[in-house]
């Protein structure tokens, strides 16, 4: 059998011809499917910078009370300057007090003593509790 070559020419272009056509056809479809895509993202993209938006808000927002906690955090510092000169005062107070307490137990003990002794005497004498 003897091959014919302007058939098998033919042949070989029609396959081409076919190649190329299905080819055009799925580039159709893949660009029709790029176009949904594209389609489908405008909405998307327009919520995007509406989000972006809101956040930058946000943002402006949280800038503010940063500013606003920076604030109430020196006037925290200056508080606790002040407090601490109070409990310096207040040592020295207590300080003081004890010096005084003290003072007052060493010169109350012989009060104390007399105070005993004179309860031992009225009780010999006939003075004392009788219970």
């Amino acid at each position: 059998m003897a091959i014919n070559p302007m058939n098998d020419r033919t042949g070989r272009e029609r396959q081409r011809l076919r190649k190329l056509a299905q080819a055009a056809m799925n580039a159709d479809q893949t660009v029709g499917q790029v176009e949904g895509i594209l389609g489908d993202m405008g909405p998307v993209l327009g919520a995007l910078s509406d989000s972006l938006g809101d956040l930058d808000g946000a943002i402006g927002n949280f800038e503010d009370t940063l500013v606003r906690l920076n604030g109430s955090l020196d006037n925290v510092d200056v508080t606790i300057e002040r407090m601490s000169g109070v409990v310096t005062r207040l040592e020295r107070v207590v300080g003081q007090l004890e010096v005084i307490v003290s003072l007052g137990e060493t010169l109350l003990r012989p009060i104390g003593a007399l105070e005993s002794a004179g309860r031992g005497v009225a009780g010999l004498i006939g003075f004392g509790d009788k219970r």
